[in-house]
């Protein structure tokens, strides 16, 4: 099986590779493909721009394609910054000015829990097709400031109680354990798997 990952995010492309790595798929990334501009991501929730994206790269590369959407949704914002994580306030916005508008945005609401979660929405196409789809998920809290090195994205604000860390603070292998992109891609290489066997 040849599987293109449609991102250009070279920290999840490492993460994806790695929890891809026994599953019995060539994998190919964008970089591999000639040029193509990037789709509007419209949807209104992570398994519409998960769909859209694979469609859009399923339909210009003509290979098996997966496409995850993945966000951060606070509680006590709303569901903020959701699909828009990846642009929120702009798409330009460093990750330390995204983090201390959440910060100022949550303490004008200071009776309201801090709980949070990440979401990874992965689908898989084949020509048009949705040959796979899931939707994965990790609970934790809002940190009451940024913590830890490693990770990417909003990993130094999301809190995980049962590591009584953020998830910047752990290993990568920790990390994936229980992460929303780790779950999702888990679950693929399953399917993968199982697509292997009835050939």
């Amino acid at each position: 099986m040849r599987l293109l990952i449609a991102t250009t995010n070279r920290d999840k492309i490492r993460e994806i590779r790695s929890l891809l790595a026994g599953a019995p798929a060539e994998l190919i990334t964008l970089a591999d493909l000639a040029p193509v501009a990037e789709p509007e991501e419209t949807g209104d929730t992570f398994e519409d721009n998960a769909r859209l994206k694979a469609r859009y790269y399923a339909k210009h590369s003509g290979a098996l394609t997966v496409a995850e959407d993945s966000g951060l949704v606070i509680d006590a914002l709303n569901g903020e910054p959701g699909v828009n994580s990846a642009r929120f306030l702009r798409p330009d916005a460093s990750y330390p000015e995204r983090f201390a508008a959440i910060f100022e945005r949550l303490a004008r609401h200071p009776d309201r829990p801090r709980t949070a979660r990440f979401v990874c929405a992965l689908s898989v196409v084949q020509g048009d097709a949705i040959a796979f789809e899931t939707t994965a998920t990790v609970e934790g809290v809002i940190a009451p400031a940024p913590v830890g090195r490693r990770g990417f994205g909003y990993d130094p604000i999301f809190y995980y109680p049962p590591y009584g860390a953020t998830l910047a603070e752990v290993g990568e292998e920790d990390k994936l354990a229980v992460a929303h992109r780790g779950k999702a891609f888990r679950a693929l290489a399953r399917w993968i798997l199982e697509a292997g066997n009835k050939k």
